[in-house]
C-alpha cells in the first residue's frame, strides 16, 4: 500500500488553480452514499447536515445547530450540552475558497469593537455573558489571570465574508481561556491550522472539530462566576483529504496558565483513537468504516490512506 509522508507541523501544501464561485445552496452535498458500511454513523434523517464528513456522532439528549450564510453555505455546526449549558465541539471546514480573507481583517471588519452577541439558536440564559463574567473570573491560585474568550472557530478561519466572521463572536462558540494559553500555544495551533487551509490546492479539504472538555470531573478546571465549564485540556481532531488520499490527526493540550507557544506543536500531536479514548466523542464517524479504521489508528498520523475510488462519505 502506497503513503505519502506528511510532515507535521510544517504542513503547508502547494496552492494552485483559481477561487471557486460561492455556493449559494447551504444544503449538503453530495448525499452520502448507502451502500458503504459504516455501522456508526449519524442518523441523519431529519439533519442532513448531520452527514457532513467532520461531524462526530452526535450524543443523545443534545442540539446540533449549524450555522450557514448566503454566499458560502455551511459555515459551523456545534452540538450544545443544555444540561451543562456548554458546547462539546464546534466544526468546520477549511477549502481554498473559504479560507480567503478577500481583503478583510479583524479589526478592518469590526471597527467598533468585537461584535460579541448571543446565539439566536441556545437560550440566552445557558449561554455564558457577553461581557463581566470571563473578565471576573480567574484561573486556580491567581488572583489576575482572567479568563478571555476563547474562540473555537476562530475569526481568522472566517474572514472571507462579514456574516461568516460574525457568526464566530456568538458566545456558544466561546471558551473560558486564560490569556497565556489563548494568545499563545491555542493560537499557534489555530495559525497553523489556518495555513493548511489557505495553501490548499482546489479541490483539497480540512474538515476540523475541536472543543474543550467538559464530561468527566477531572477534566473541568473549574467554573466562571456565573457557573460555566472551564475546560482542563482543549483539542482538534483534524482530517485533510487531498485528492484520493486522506489524513488524520489531533492536537491535545492542557490548559496551562503558561507560555509554551515555544513549543514544537509535534509533541501534542495524538492519533484520532487517542483523542476519542480521551473525550468520549466519535470524531469523524460518518466516514466509511474501513476508511475510517485506517485514518484514524495512526500513531502521531503522518502518513496519508488511500482512499477507495475517490470515497470519503458513508
Amino acid at each position: 500500500m502506497k503513503r505519502l509522508t506528511f510532515l507535521i507541523p510544517l504542513f503547508l501544501l502547494a496552492a494552485c488553480g483559481g477561487d471557486d464561485e460561492p455556493n449559494q445552496n447551504p444544503t449538503p452535498s453530495p448525499t452520502p452514499s448507502p451502500t458503504v458500511s459504516n455501522a456508526n454513523k449519524n442518523d441523519a434523517t431529519a439533519d442532513p447536515y448531520l452527514a457532513l464528513p467532520q461531524m462526530p456522532r452526535a450524543k443523545s439528549g443534545c442540539k446540533v445547530v449549524t450555522h450557514t450564510t448566503q454566499a458560502y453555505g455551511v459555515n459551523y455546526s456545534f452540538e450544545w450540552d443544555s444540561s451543562k449549558r456548554a458546547q462539546r465541539w464546534v466544526c468546520y471546514e477549511l477549502d481554498r475558497r473559504n479560507s480567503q480573507t478577500n481583503g478583510n481583517t479583524r479589526r478592518g471588519l469590526w471597527p467598533d469593537g468585537d461584535p460579541w452577541n448571543y446565539d439566536p439558536d441556545i437560550p440566552q440564559a445557558e449561554q455564558q455573558a457577553t461581557y463581566n463574567e470571563l473578565s471576573k473570573s480567574y484561573y486556580p491560585g491567581t488572583s489576575n489571570a482572567y479568563y478571555e474568550k476563547g474562540h473555537i472557530c476562530p475569526s481568522m478561519d472566517r474572514l472571507h465574508s462579514k456574516d461568516a466572521n460574525e457568526q464566530t463572536y456568538y458566545m456558544t462558540n466561546i471558551m473560558p481561556m486564560v490569556s497565556n494559553f489563548n494568545g499563545k500555544l491555542w493560537q499557534k495551533m489555530e495559525t497553523a491550522v489556518n495555513s493548511i487551509g489557505r495553501s490548499l490546492p482546489d479541490g483539497d479539504t480540512l474538515y476540523v472539530c475541536k472543543g474543550g472538555t467538559i464530561d468527566n470531573a477531572n477534566d473541568i478546571l473549574g467554573k466562571t462566576i456565573n457557573g460555566h465549564i472551564v475546560p482542563r485540556y482543549y483539542f482538534m481532531a483534524l482530517m485533510l483529504k487531498s485528492g484520493s488520499q486522506l489524513a488524520a490527526w489531533a492536537f491535545w493540550a492542557e490548559h496551562l496558565n503558561e507560555d509554551r507557544s515555544a513549543d514544537d506543536l509535534i509533541k501534542y500531536i495524538i492519533s484520532i483513537d487517542e483523542l476519542e479514548q480521551r473525550t468520549g466523542i466519535d470524531f469523524f464517524c460518518n466516514l466509511a468504516d474501513d476508511v475510517e479504521e485506517q485514518a484514524e489508528s495512526q500513531a502521531y498520523t503522518a502518513l496519508f490512506v488511500p482512499l477507495a475510488s475517490n470515497r470519503l462519505w458513508q
